[in-house]
């Protein structure tokens, strides 16, 4: 009998684990469903972002201040507004869009780093039709004056401003650099998320070396990331009540079967897609089914979690105990 793949995730049945994370891949609803018609179980959005939110607000007040107190026709004189802006009211269309044209659930993507009106916008996506939402709290403690604790309670902050404008389920997407993950991964869920993605991709800068300027250099993951996610993963697993998401480093179809064995309610993918488009996606549903076929597993729900800390033998693996073995592991060629 063929495996099952179903999960639930946030509260919904998905038909499998296999998740389309936020990207530019996002951007298209064409893209979107070849990526379910090759096996996709649900999908996340390219986020909308705080400053896109507050820069539309802006716009707005432009608009309305424009010539209170000037001559009519002083103002052809005036330069049109042309910053970037995709614009909250073409984020709400994308998702309007993407609810037409799939059958799998659309996740909406709501991206911010301080507590502020932008977040009432989670309810609009919402009444857009999102089924879920997806919080990225992208912030870099930067501040030398501002404390660990202050850091915490504005993510905190965050996270209940935007759970108590829905009543769609909340993902948390953050990173892994609190001094005390376990605990606040805790206190996230108490302060209203549904679910936590794990981790926070931070891209990092680098330097031009020939204009001697600071510039973006985005790097696609590869599977070496996946380590962290399925560590701190394994480590949550019934210690939160939340959904687990693994983000990061997912390859191919033994990556998924790692994550899930820790713990992970899905697994969400967005380089090894943008390398190689859904094909790669297809490849690694058959690929999962074979595996839980040539291990006698019945169901993806059977094996999950079934490695976590708390499932294992030796929990401590999962923690400075194999520390030194993991060093002496390595052979000096």
């Amino acid at each position: 009998m063929t495996p099952r793949l179903e999960t639930t995730y946030l509260g919904m049945a998905l038909r499998n684990p296999l998740v389309v994370s936020a990207s530019p891949i996002g951007k298209d609803v064409d893209r979107l469903v070849r990526m379910e018609e090759a096996g996709a179980g649900a999908c996340v959005l390219p986020s909308l972002f705080e400053e896109q939110i507050e820069h539309d607000s802006l716009q707005v007040n432009a608009v309305l201040e424009l010539g209170a107190e000037s001559y009519p026709e002083a103002l052809s004189y005036l330069p049109e507004m042309v910053a970037y802006n995709t614009g909250p009211e073409r984020y709400l269309e994308l998702i309007g869009r993407a609810r037409q044209a799939l059958s799998i659930p659309v996740i909406a993507s709501l991206n911010g780093s301080s507590p502020g009106g932008w977040t009432s916008y989670a309810a609009q996506l919402q009444d857009a039709g999102a089924h879920a939402l997806e919080l990225n709290v992208y912030f870099l403690a930067t501040d030398i004056d501002e404390t660990s604790e202050a850091v915490e309670r504005r993510y905190l902050d965050i996270v209940s401003a935007v759970s108590s404008a829905v009543t769609i389920p909340l993902a948390v997407k953050v990173g892994p650099y609190f001094s005390s993950l376990a605990n606040m991964a805790r206190r996230l869920v108490e302060a209203g998320a549904d679910g936590l993605v794990l981790f926070n991709r931070f891209y990092q800068p680098d330097i031009d070396l020939e204009r001697l300027e600071v510039v973006p250099n985005v790097v696609l993951s590869t599977s070496t990331e996946l380590r962290l996610p399925l560590r701190w993963i394994a480590i949550l697993k019934g210690r939160v009540e939340a959904s687990l998401a693994a983000t990061t480093g997912v390859h191919d179809h033994f990556d998924v079967v790692k994550l899930l064995l820790a713990g992970a309610d899905v697994t969400m993918m967005a380089s090894v897609l943008l390398r190689h488009g859904s094909g790669r996606l297809r490849e690694i549903r058959d690929g999962l089914t074979e595996w839980l076929d040539l291990h006698e597993y019945e169901s993806v729900e059977q094996m999950k979690g079934s490695m976590s800390q708390a499932g294992v033998p030796d929990p401590e693996s999962f923690e400075r105990a194999n520390y030194m073995e993991t060093l002496a592991s390595y052979v000096i060629r």
